[in-house]
């Protein structure tokens, strides 16, 4: 991989970037809370070569939903519960969509 491919691939939002030191300082959260949402499989980050945890910026905007519900108090099982059921929520929904701009499309005879 030259550098102009490693440049491109940080606007990738599953590019795992960042160290655990570094998405533990982006989120203002420890590197046990990191740990801790990867024991409850909310994340699974990638792993270097030298066996350490990389994140990605994807994985990083679920860690910082998940710090949002346990600062407000929510156990972190919970909270990564309630982010999963979010997750499948919004899938449903834009499967439901595509079903319904497909369905009109037939009505219409698209």
């Amino acid at each position: 991989m030259t550098a102009d491919d490693s440049y491109g691939r940080l606007d990738d939002d599953d590019y795992p970037a960042y160290t655990m030191g570094r998405a533990a300082e982006m989120l203002g959260a420890t590197q046990g809370f990191l740990r801790s949402i990867g024991d409850a499989h909310l994340i699974t980050p990638l792993r270097s070569e030298g066996g350490h945890r990389r994140y990605s910026r994807y994985q990083l905007r679920i860690a910082a939903r998940a710090r949002e519900l346990v600062d407000q108090g929510t156990p972190i099982e919970a909270a990564c519960r309630i982010i999963i059921l979010e997750d499948q929520l919004e899938e449903a929904q834009r499967i439901n969509a595509e079903h319904r701009h497909a369905a009109s499309q037939r009505m219409a005879g698209i």
